[in-house]
């Protein structure tokens, strides 16, 4: 019985950004199930101690663009460091893909385009219009998805993912959940690819 990966993120993120496509990788190599979760993250930092980067201190905001050019380069993917429309209100482009998903449209490819469209491509992911036309770009009938994406159901998928989030121990995105185990970060990626291919138990939290 393949493994389950609940893949919890938010498209405002970097770190999954840089990530996603590695994780589409390990999944696909050990026949791993994802479960894609965006989350809004403001009450997740809320409910485990976080704080959003304009509250951190100024050495770890400075520390931060060091690592975010370090892992570009490992990576090997486009990244800006300073997006011309971030940060945006990310709550409809995350509940896009909760619609797409839930519609059986490729769900990992929508997600690496928009976060492209952040982070490579400058795009505007606040806008319905450009939202529309990413999804449009895949094939996908993006006028219908956003419909969607507002619809109350959608919103309370989203509002949902928050809540198993914490009750998860998920503080961050990305996080990566096999088992109830958390992995924390695009750099924890082969911990988790270990731990697919090994099948070892999970380990236990606390």
């Amino acid at each position: 019985m393949p493994d389950t990966v609940e893949y919890f993120f938010s498209l405002v993120s970097p770190w999954a950004y840089l990530g996603h496509g590695h994780l589409l990788d390990i999944a696909d190599r050990y026949r791993a199930r994802l479960v894609f979760r965006p989350v809004h993250l403001g009450p997740v930092f809320e409910a485990t101690g976080g704080l959003p980067l304009a509250k951190r201190h100024p050495v770890r905001q400075r520390y931060r663009l060091v690592e975010l050019q370090r892992w570009r380069l490992k990576r090997g993917v486009p990244l800006n460091l300073q997006p011309k429309h971030w940060p945006f209100d990310v709550g409809l482009a995350d509940r896009l893909v909760i619609a797409a998903d839930a519609a059986d449209a490729d769900t990992g490819a929508l997600v690496q385009r928009l976060f492209e469209g952040v982070w490579a491509r400058d795009e505007n992911l606040a806008d319905p219009a450009t939202l529309v036309a990413i999804a449009g770009g895949l094939g996908l009938d993006g006028a219908a998805l956003l419909e969607e994406a507002e619809s109350a159901a959608v919103k309370a998928a989203y509002d949902e993912n928050g809540r198993r989030a914490i009750s998860l121990d998920v503080f961050g995105s990305p996080s990566y959940v096999r088992g109830g185990e958390v992995f924390w970060g695009q750099d924890r990626l082969d911990l988790l690819a270990d731990a697919l291919a090994s099948g070892r138990r999970p380990f236990a939290r606390g």
